[in-house]
């Protein structure tokens, strides 16, 4: 037991022991091992100090140089600043110097001029008194106050200004006038020498030939049926009467009257009139003319170049083919006019596309002016406006004759082309009854004016020529007038293109030697 215990204690002593001496052992290697790593962090820092010291060092050195320049540049700014501002100071001081002198002299040019008033109000009212004084003589010499003085001065300086404005209205009138005439001239003959027409002509009647006197009887049938069908389906008055193998149709309407020539025709080559066959053969030439309407409005259209037109307008404008104004074919001279219009729009820089298409259909209102109330430019701008978006083409048309308050540039070009077409030698007739009786109205409108002595419409009612009193109308009273005459024929008379007015005042000094 003893021996056992003795043993335990001692193998205890001996671990003890071990533990003692491997603490020992440790503490003395992790001793070491500290040291070394102590040693190693100390040379370390040692070199890291060294770099930072270096580092800081060149830091430094560029913080001063950088210091350096920037305190180089404030210097070098604000000895210019300073300088810039000794100079504005220097400038100043010279203006305010300057004004100084100025305001001195200002105001002693004041006081002169203050001065200068109270002399000059002082002489002026030296010349009132002198005035006053002469005013009076003057009165006491002429036997008129100031008053009538005046007034008499201001008569006077009337009918100066009178003469004058006359004489500088007429020589303004007669520049324009020649300018405008000249200009118009040019533009006019050069679109009459591109336009080659020809002369045209037709009546409300039309003559039908026969092969013989014979077929008289068979047209008007037993008891008249077959004359009485002929008019009642056509509407046209057949009249049969001693001329030698030929009748006579004869209507207002031009569209019935070819529908009646045609049918005829057919009727007489066919031979079998009966009322029957009378309706059958009118119906087919009814047929017949309205394709001949379509074809002759398209066939015109595509002639000018107007394209696009809706086909109500083609049929209206081919309708125009059968209608005559004073026995000129007003589809011949649509076409016409909008050749015309074409040239002169081109002539003056207007749209040539708008002015041919308001002179193709500027009298389109004729078609069914027959049927409508109102002026044919009125009817025809509503059937346009209708059918056409073009707002120049239908003002043009509606102002073509005048009819409206204002005329637009496409008006006055439609006028011009109409006025032209429609009065060309050969265009147009009228009969000698309405002819003496345009000229009888023309020189009676002018009569009727006060101062007119004697009037004379002369070539061909185209121009009128007017003689006055010359102790009643002075040249400015000429030219009122000329005016007033024109208005009123403008007003009260029909007539084709235009009509110049002259009115002629001479003053004539008689004496007579005993």
């Amino acid at each position: 037991m003893e021996v056992e215990w003795i043993s335990y204690v001692a193998v205890i002593s001996i671990f003890v022991i071990g533990v003692i001496l491997g603490g020992a052992v440790v503490f003395f290697f992790r001793r070491v091992a500290v040291n070394r790593l102590l040693r190693l962090a100390q040379r370390k820092a040692t070199r890291v100090m060294a770099e930072v010291r270096l580092e800081s060092k060149e830091v430094l050195r560029e913080a001063k140089e950088e210091a350096q320049k920037v305190k180089t540049t404030v210097d070098a700014e604000y000895r210019d600043r300073r300088s810039e501002l000794q100079r504005q100071e220097s400038r100043l001081s010279s203006r305010t110097e300057t004004l100084e002198r100025k305001l001195a002299g200002a105001e002693q040019r004041e006081r002169n001029l203050a001065n200068k008033e109270k002399g000059i109000e002082s002489i002026r009212t030296e010349l009132t008194e002198v005035r006053d004084k002469q005013l009076k003589q003057l009165e006491l010499v002429s036997g008129m106050s100031s008053a009538e003085a005046k007034q008499a001065l201001l008569e006077h300086i009337e009918v100066e200004m009178q003469e004058e404005t006359s004489r500088r209205l007429r020589e303004w009138e007669a520049n324009l006038k020649e300018e405008s005439d000249k200009k118009a001239q040019e533009i006019l003959s050069q679109a009459i020498q591109r336009s080659a027409s020809e002369i045209v002509s037709g009546t409300t009647v039309v003559s039908v030939p026969l092969p013989s006197d014979e077929m008289k009887g068979r047209l008007i049938g037993r008891e008249g049926r077959n004359i009485r069908a002929l008019e009642q389906v056509t509407g046209v008055d057949l009249i049969i009467d001693d001329t030698p193998e030929a009748v006579t149709l004869s209507s207002f309407d031009p569209v019935r009257r070819e529908v009646a020539r045609l049918a005829l025709n057919k009727l007489i080559l066919d031979g079998r009139i009966h009322p029957a066959r009378i309706e059958e053969v009118v119906a087919k030439v009814k047929e017949e003319v309205d394709a001949a309407i379509n074809s002759a409005g398209e066939q015109s259209s595509s002639q000018v170049g107007v394209h696009g037109l809706r086909p109500e307008l083609i049929r209206l404008l081919g309708r125009l083919k059968y209608r005559t104004s004073y026995g000129q074919n007003v589809l011949d001279h649509s076409i016409e006019t909008a050749y015309l219009a074409g040239m002169i729009a081109s002539e003056l820089g207007a749209d040539v596309a708008i002015a041919k298409k308001t002179g193709l259909l500027h009298d389109i209102g004729k078609a069914v002016d027959r049927e409508v109330e109102g002026t044919h430019a009125a009817i025809g701008a509503d059937l346009v406006k209708q059918w056409d978006k073009s707002p120049e083409v239908v003002q043009g048309i509606a102002e073509h004759h005048g009819e409206t308050n204002t005329t637009s540039v496409y008006g006055f070009i439609a006028a011009a082309a109409d006025a032209i077409s429609s009065a060309r030698p050969g265009a147009r007739r009228e009969s000698l009854d309405n002819y003496l009786k345009r000229l009888k109205a023309l020189e009676d409108i002018a009569d009727g004016f006060k101062g007119v002595e004697k009037s004379y419409a002369i070539q061909a009612g185209r121009e009128i020529r007017i003689l006055v009193k010359p102790e009643e109308i002075d040249d400015l009273g000429s030219m009122r007038l000329a005016r007033d005459i024109v208005k009123k024929v403008e007003e009260g008379l029909e007539y084709p293109g235009q009509i110049k007015v002259t009115v002629l005042r001479e003053t004539r000094a008689i004496e007579y030697a005993k």
